[in-house]
């Protein structure tokens, strides 16, 4: 029994061990070009820009292999801010990739759906809910707008409509918030 307890307990801090090395080896460089020009796309993963989201498409403006002004969710403003980091002149939009449309979030008629479930394939974000043959719902907060679940709908239940609030992804970090003695 202790022969057991002894070689469970070892094969956890190997594991440990292991799984510590891991996350200090492939730890993402927050200062990397990548990471910065990431930061600044809007984050709809909606593939307008030619890539399958907004990570592959910061990493082929940072290769030279993308144009700053491919993104539609971006807008004239986010080629602007792209064109500052990278310190080359800003372009206008790329109208061949899609128009800049305020923020939108999807809806789904809950009369209309029939809970085929493409839709919630088709999110790259995960805001739809719902069960085969079931009525389907989006998470708000989590919708990006990014049109990729319409194409994929057979009764044409889901519309999009203008978002409220300007999206917030990726959530805000925590602000510290200090009292000052005076």
């Amino acid at each position: 029994m202790l022969a057991a307890i002894l070689t469970l307990a070892a094969m956890v801090a190997v594991i440990g061990l292991v799984l510590l090395w891991l996350g200090r080896r492939f730890t993402p460089d927050l200062e990397s070009l990548v990471e910065q020009i990431n930061a600044r796309l809007p984050q709809t993963q909606c593939a307008q820009c030619g890539y399958p989201g907004c990570r592959p498409y910061a990493e082929a403006i940072a290769a030279g292999e993308a144009d700053i002004n491919q993104c539609p969710p971006g807008g004239d403003e986010g080629v602007r801010d792209l064109a500052d980091l990278l310190g080359v002149e800003p372009k206008p939009l790329d109208e061949s990739q899609g128009e800049h449309k305020p923020p939108l979030v999807a809806i789904i008629d809950e009369d209309r759906c029939i809970g085929c479930t493409l839709c919630i394939q088709a999110c790259p974000v995960d805001a739809i809910i719902g069960a085969a043959r079931q009525m389907h719902t989006v998470l708000m907060d989590e919708c990006t707008g990014c049109e990729l679940c319409l194409p994929p709908c057979p009764v044409d239940c889901i519309d999009l409509i203008e978002r409220e609030r300007p999206p917030v992804w990726p959530r805000p970090e925590r602000i510290d918030i200090r009292v000052r003695a005076a």
